[in-house]
């Protein structure tokens, strides 16, 4: 095992039953909740689940390599961390703990625009590799000053959201008021007083705020304003419209996250991305989708020689993670599995969550005598049940 395990938690699931002991209610259930009836968070994870891999054990094999090429670059693994909004809600300072972790492992760490650190620190920990996720602004102006910070903390890709037309019904944080504008009751300041280090470590770092965002915010507004100027300022609805001018400012490799969808895909194709990232937001947004690897498999089987197919929600593990790789992903994503490793053991807790699936995964193509990550897709059994 690598130096960075810790062999008391050798699952993501042992990460995630240590993180709900650590994190107060109300933040846990917003990392760790979908939405509605939670169908689709669950679908995501049993379809991928679903898949059977063949190994070829009469043959000679030299040594199994996880090295992965995407977009142009060489990743030692073929997943990364995801974008999560509020990540320093669920523990202090996670951001800065993934950036650091992912860049000592060399996996892309994606930032989102409403986590709790700005596009700057980002580029400081990981020496200019982080990814920049944009929630899409409705002022050209603040729109195009993102995008120039982005360009100057050398972000070499820009990653925008296409599946927030409108925020996911999610019952829990309607009662734990995290619905914006968001509210602290008296049960959630006794659920903070009942997780002492996570209170410890909050009061170190400070209130989680939108880091990336405070230049364009106006000071001394309540919760209350702050709900309603974010309202204002974003909109999470794409179109071409929108889309051309970012496309023609932004000279970096581009990606649409959220794509579920065949007629999507051609038109990110015509659009000019280089990339998509085939996603159902972790089954927050709706839940009466399709599985993140249904909808990927239908996409790959028409345009995987058009645009670079990466995949998203659902993944837990390495076996998760060689399933989709398999079904034809170019790349995967993970973010609750990474929030829980950091929630879970703190600083230790990126390097903690990127060992376990090197390590898992790495036994799988072992174990299927595959020496190539490019090569899994010839180990798929195909004649499986729908």
């Amino acid at each position: 095992m690598p130096m960075d395990f810790n062999t008391d938690y050798p699952s993501v699931n042992d990460l995630r039953n240590k993180a709900k002991k650590r994190v107060p209610r109300f933040a846990f259930e917003y990392l760790d909740g979908g939405c509605n009836e939670d169908v689709s968070i669950t679908r995501n994870t049993s379809e991928i689940r679903e898949v059977q891999l063949q190994p070829r054990y009469l043959r000679n094999k030299g040594v199994s390599s996880t090295k992965t090429k995407v977009l142009g670059m060489e990743f030692d693994a073929p997943f990364g961390i995801a974008p999560v909004g509020l990540q320093g809600l669920m523990w202090p300072n996670s951001p800065a703990i993934l950036a650091k972790a992912a860049h000592k492992h060399n996996v892309p760490f994606i930032l989102s625009t409403v986590t709790t650190m700005d596009i700057e620190k980002a580029s400081e920990l990981t020496e200019g590799k982080a990814w920049f996720q944009l929630y899409n602004p409705v002022e050209d102006a603040v729109r195009d000053d993102i995008l120039d910070r982005a360009e100057a903390a050398r972000c070499p890709v820009l990653v925008l959201l296409c599946d927030v037309p409108t925020f996911g019904y999610r019952p829990r944080d309607f009662k734990n008021g995290l619905a914006l504008p968001p509210k602290m009751s008296v049960a959630n300041i006794l659920q903070i007083l009942g997780k002492p280090t996570w209170a410890l470590n909050t009061l170190k770092y400070g209130q989680p705020t939108f880091e990336t965002l405070k230049p364009y915010t106006p000071e001394g507004l309540n919760l209350k304003q702050l709900g309603a100027f974010m309202d204002q300022t974003f909109s999470g609805r794409l179109n071409e419209e929108r889309i051309k001018p970012i496309r023609d400012k932004w000279k970096g490799k581009l990606v649409l996250k959220g794509v579920a969808s065949e007629r999507d895909t051609e038109d990110a194709i015509r659009m000019g991305f280089d990339g998509i990232i085939v996603s159902n937001h972790g089954g927050r947004q709706l839940d009466a989708a399709q599985s993140t690897l249904r909808s990927m498999q239908e996409i790959v089987a028409k345009y995987s020689d058009q645009i670079e197919i990466m995949m998203d929600s659902g993944l837990r593990s390495g076996p998760d993670i060689a399933r989709a790789m398999a079904c034809g992903a170019k790349f995967t994503f993970m973010g609750r599995s990474f929030m829980y490793g950091a929630a879970a053991l703190g600083n230790k807790g990126g390097d903690h969550t990127i060992s376990i699936l090197k390590t898992q995964f790495k036994q799988v193509m072992d174990q299927l005598c595959c020496e190539r990550v490019e090569d899994l897709p010839k180990h798929l059994i195909t004649d499986q049940p729908s």
